[in-house]
């Protein structure tokens, strides 16, 4: 499974990189770019391309929302999933981290400590 929040050439190189039998999960198009999806190749690979509109999703279902959190805190507290943890900032640290991130040197997810 392939979570591609950019779109542009970052689906571009996921769609090539991808499985047999993978899931592509469309999020947005941070890049800038909306890219173009040649369903030929999702053919041969036999992989999915699903586009996820977790607000709309939100809207709809708001009792699988919880349920879908409960799930994944379940899953951390088990040790099971692991989220990509760049840097924890002091609050005092937040407009640095902003800044940071901003200006796209980070990866995974920036924690500020209260």
């Amino acid at each position: 499974m392939i979570f591609d929040p950019v779109g542009g050439d970052v689906f571009d190189r996921s769609r090539r990189c991808i499985a047999f039998d993978g899931r592509l999960l469309t999020i947005g198009f941070a890049s800038g770019r909306i890219p173009d999806a040649p369903v030929n190749h999702a053919l041969i690979k036999n992989y999915s391309i699903v586009g996820v509109h977790w607000g709309l999703f939100r809207k709809f279902h708001p009792e699988k929302v919880t349920e879908i959190h409960e799930d994944l805190m379940r899953l951390y507290e088990e040790k099971a999933i692991r989220p990509l943890l760049y840097k924890e900032y002091d609050f005092e640290e937040v407009p640095e981290a902003l800044e940071e991130l901003a200006d796209r040197k980070t990866y995974g997810k920036l924690i500020a400590i209260p």
